[in-house]
């Protein structure tokens, strides 16, 4: 049964050396080259961007092999990350075999894997995207006895031109069949392939987003992973976006990820659902209810939200996305199944009914576990998001709340069980906290809890500053006023921000 269960696995590596990727070995990797014609080898990694990177490799011979998977490479650390330094720029990349796979593109037979940085003492470095989050995971770890799991959803819009046939209804694509939804086939090849990379996704959609603007349809469309470690998280999200783009472009469409890309159309998010696990047990429910332990995490979300900000909303473009009547947030808040708030509650299967039967009366009753499905979902993030400073973000932000006093009060004071954009909830509205409203203002909040991201060192200093000088650098603190009605200005902005993250 164990045997057929890793044959079944949508990555061939995982496929033909029959165990779990995080089993893999040096030795694993050769043998899979050997015995699979596999001709090349790719090292990637993320950059200062928050784009993945490629370094290529030709085998040569046996011994090169065990050179590289080895040894790894030099690369320079200045064109990556702000932070190092040109004078002393030489990084290290040295592969992680549990995250091999074959390229799905890639006419020449080609094993990639992600890779981590190290310095030149040898030393993973301390501000790499990789390190920072697994730093913090665990921080998490080490404060709380549990371990921290992630999960995104993960929005785009497909492109292509407008062909008159079975138009979609404006802005209600959601869960829409083909032919009303024109690139759902895309979408599953992408999930197949993401799979394919190791991704453990959930489902795939088309979302509510839809218009067509200058001749060309603009479709909305979501994947959404299972929740993991959040170090896997980040990697999943990141080889995701590289399958999509990769994908479009060999069937000569386009897609973007970016938060905003006309005014009145939905915004694509980057949706972030956590929770802890211990000894294999959700903690996020107890009897049936929300935690404390998850009450914790989101007291923890709602003091450091405003600054979580400067690593999920990386460009001006991300706080047109964030305004009222848009289902993203503005303010700092939590509730129940809400999409106007900040830190959402979903539904959870916690009714104590088997639908199964219901729906199916031949089945007989099941015992099956639904108390993994909850999470809870922070909404602000989008496409622009560094993927790891972004994890490890809320990973802080979560064990920030247990180590407050007051988190539990905290989270009693952020609850709402309303729409707050609603003209009769205003005097609940003028009570919460604002989220920024610009790259500037996002920097400034930074700044001013930059304690709590450095503490125990999860980031470092370098990072942080790093993160603040880029988005001050943006000089958009009064942009959305500026720009306000203006249709010519927004796209020019749209356009400069398009293929972000």
């Amino acid at each position: 049964m164990k045997e057929n269960l890793f044959a079944m696995n949508a990555n061939p590596v995982v496929a033909f050396l029959g165990k779990p990727n995080v089993e893999f070995t040096k030795a694993d990797i050769i043998r899979f080259i050997e015995e699979n014609g596999v001709k090349m080898v790719n090292f990637m990694y993320p950059g200062g961007d928050g784009k993945l990177k490629t370094l290529n490799f030709v085998i040569n011979d046996a011994a090169y092999l065990e050179t590289i998977l080895t040894c790894g490479e030099r690369v320079d650390g200045s064109s990556l990350f702000s932070f190092v330094e040109a004078g002393s720029s030489d990084l290290y990349v040295i592969p992680r075999f549990c995250t091999a796979f074959l390229d799905p593109f890639a006419e020449i037979p080609t094993l990639c894997m992600l890779c981590s940085f190290f310095d030149k003492d040898g030393h993973l470095l301390e501000s790499a995207p990789e390190h920072t989050l697994a730093k913090a995971c665990r921080r998490f770890t080490e404060v709380t006895g549990m371990e921290f799991q992630a999960m995104g959803e993960l929005e785009y819009y497909v492109i292509f031109e407008d062909d008159g046939c079975f138009p979609a209804i404006d802005q209600h694509g959601y869960h829409e069949s083909s032919p009303y939804a024109k690139a759902n086939e895309f979408r599953a090849k992408c999930m197949l392939y993401i799979a394919q990379t190791g991704g453990q996704i959930k489902y795939g959609h088309s979302e509510v987003g839809n218009f067509v603007l200058d001749g060309m349809v603009y479709e909305q469309n979501e994947i959404e992973f299972l929740p993991v470690r959040a170090e896997n998280a980040a990697d999943q999200l990141m080889l995701a976006k590289w399958v999509i783009r990769n994908l479009a472009y060999e069937m000569g469409l386009d897609v973007t990820f970016a938060p905003k890309i006309t005014t009145g159309k939905a915004g694509s998010g980057l949706h972030i659902h956590v929770r802890a696990m211990k000894d294999g047990k959700n903690m996020m429910l107890h009897e049936g209810q929300l935690s404390d332990d998850a009450r914790r995490m989101i007291a923890g979300m709602m003091e450091l939200a405003p600054s979580i900000t400067a690593f999920g909303n990386k460009n001006p473009m991300s706080y047109f996305r964030l305004v009222p009547h848009q289902e993203a947030p503005t303010n700092v808040c939590w509730g129940d199944r809400n999409r106007s708030v900040l830190v959402r509650v979903p539904l959870g299967w916690t009714a104590n009914v088997d639908m199964c039967c219901v729906a199916n009366p031949l089945e007989t009753p099941s015992t099956h576990d639904t108390t993994m499905k909850q999470t809870v979902e922070m909404r602000s993030p989008d496409g622009s998001a560094d993927l790891y400073q972004l994890m490890a973000g809320l990973c802080v932000a979560c064990r920030h709340g247990f180590e407050m006093d007051n988190a539990l009060e905290v989270a009693e004071r952020t609850y709402v069980n309303v729409n707050i954009h609603d003209k009769e909830n205003a005097d609940r509205l003028a009570l919460l906290e604002q989220l920024p409203d610009s790259c500037a203002a996002s920097a400034d909040c930074l700044e001013r809890q930059r304690a709590c991201f450095e503490k125990d060192g999860v980031f470092s200093a370098a990072m942080i500053d790093s993160i603040i000088h880029r988005l001050r650098d943006f000089n958009d603190r009064t942009l959305r006023q500026d720009v306000a009605g203006s249709k010519d200005m927004i796209q020019k902005l749209v356009n400069t921000y398009f293929h972000c993250g």
